[in-house]
């Protein structure tokens, strides 16, 4: 017989507990003490298992049968009604574990854990990025709630406004946000920014880094002995001059790399750019890549016992920030000098690289040597990987003669310091700059030795060399190898 609420209201205390039965399963549970509950009873898989809705008279009969339909709507369907309220339950749990906003300072808390000495300038960026674009759309919701269409809409309100380079990281940043969701958080199945990509709005045509040319840096280099900034920032911009090194490997030496006894300057392979593609795309092992070796000049030792001379206890860094010591100088240093000196769109602190690219390729220096003074590689050969390793003592003579080209520069002799090379190999190489004003293309008389990838090299008999530059006297200029 099917309950009323007369029935309910007299169910009173018997001392042992007792069921008053409604229909299709539903009934009202009575402890010893007279409490009153519901309970819903249903076949699953053969089996009788048995539910609670909740308790009398917080739950009326109307509100129990209502749970009833409810439940028998799950099982005709194939669900089960209470895992299914189990998971319901979970998931309001969740909902307030597992907002945006607890997973993102997971994240970032992670990535701070894993990111190696001197990449806590990319956390810097997330952190400001998502602070203006991002945590103010998502904050409020759950990891769960978060779909493909929020994120399209965050990206989307980047690009309105131009910069697409920092839309193309935001989607990089949150794939890897909700990669790192997917395995933390329960029941998040889906990353919901893996193919964001699919409708990105093109980047336009890659600008490369403006660079001077030879005839451009003897008022360069008037504009950077002039330079009313940090005397640490112009040394900075002449030591990138000087050596080819990139920004961030410069603003990442400490003492320890530079032995001026012999005149190097060692850069461990954990501070190069190509680290992270070679353990990633060529799973090559940090510890079996060598270090950069970066030969100094006369002229670089100075610029470097200048800098160390001024080096304090507090420090860690050779370059060090302008706020604290403790820090090393900021990305932005040398472009904000090179913006100052008046050369804003016409040179940046990797155009400094381009320049001394261009100038040995063109005065004629093979382009081997120069590759591995830049540490370029191609990232499809292992071959080339390694190429910041060698030719140490062939880079030592050509970045004396780099040196003292600068200073016939600043001295406004471009003429002189513009001359090419003439190579002639014949078991051992001589290099001469021609004292006739048309410049010498190079002659080679002898193959260079090929390497085991069949790549010219200038080994054996040039591996161990005594090496020798004449300054300019208005002859000939010889480079004895």
């Amino acid at each position: 017989m099917a309950l009323t609420d007369v029935h309910i209201r007299n169910a009173k205390a018997t001392g042992k507990v007792y069921t008053l039965g409604d229909y299709d399963g539903l009934s009202l549970f009575v402890s010893a003490q007279g409490s009153k509950a519901w309970h819903f009873r249903y076949q699953w898989l053969g089996k009788r298992s048995r539910m609670s809705f909740g308790t009398y008279p917080e739950l009326s009969l109307r509100d129990a049968r209502a749970m009833r339909v409810e439940a028998r709507a799950m099982i005709a369907k194939g669900i089960n009604p209470r895992l299914a309220r189990k998971k319901k339950q979970q998931a309001a749990r969740l909902a307030g574990e597992y907002t945006f906003m607890r997973v993102y300072e997971k994240w970032q808390a992670h990535r701070m854990l894993v990111l190696e000495e001197g990449r806590q300038s990319t956390l810097q960026q997330i952190r400001r990025v998502f602070q203006k674009d991002v945590i103010p759309a998502l904050r409020r919701m759950t990891i769960h709630e978060i779909t493909q269409h929020h994120l399209l809409e965050v990206i989307g309100r980047i690009e309105a406004r131009g910069s697409l380079s920092v839309a193309e990281k935001m989607r990089t940043w949150l794939r890897q946000l909700f990669e790192y969701a997917v395995v933390v958080v329960p029941d998040m199945e889906n990353n919901p920014a893996r193919d964001l990509h699919v409708v990105a709005v093109p980047l336009p045509p890659v600008r490369h880094n403006p660079f001077l040319r030879i005839k451009e840096l003897p008022s360069f280099l008037r504009d950077l002995r002039a330079y009313q900034g940090r005397m640490v920032t112009q040394m900075a911009v002449r030591l990138l001059l000087l050596t080819g090194v990139r920004t961030g490997e410069l603003r990442l030496a400490t003492p320890d790399q530079f032995d001026l006894a012999r005149g190097l300057w060692i850069i461990p392979a954990a501070s190069l750019k190509q680290r992270n593609m070679l353990t990633r795309r060529r799973r090559v092992r940090v510890g079996d890549i060598p270090p950069y070796i970066v030969p100094l000049s006369l002229q670089a030792q100075q610029v470097v016992r200048e800098v160390l001379d001024a080096f304090k206890p507090a420090q860690k860094y050779v370059f060090a920030g302008v706020a604290r010591l403790t820090d090393r100088m900021s990305e932005n240093t040398v472009n904000f000098a090179l913006k100052r000196m008046g050369y804003d769109g016409r040179l940046t602190g990797h155009g400094l690289r381009a320049t001394l690219s261009t100038a040995l390729n063109e005065i004629g220096y093979p382009r081997v040597w120069v590759d591995a003074q830049l540490s370029h590689a191609d990232p499809n050969r292992i071959s080339a990987i390694y190429n910041h390793a060698q030719y140490v003592e062939q880079r030592r003579v050509m970045m004396q003669d780099w040196a003292n080209r600068l200073d016939l520069l600043e001295q406004g002799e471009v003429e002189a310091a513009s001359r090419h090379l003439i190579v002639h190999l014949q078991g051992v190489a001589e290099m001469a700059w021609r004292g006739d004003k048309t410049p010498q293309r190079s002659k080679i008389y002898a193959p260079y030795p090929m390497d085991a990838c069949g790549q010219q090299t200038m080994q054996d008999p040039m591996e161990s060399i005594n090496a020798r530059i004449a300054t300019h006297t208005g002859s000939d200029i010889i480079v004895s190898l």
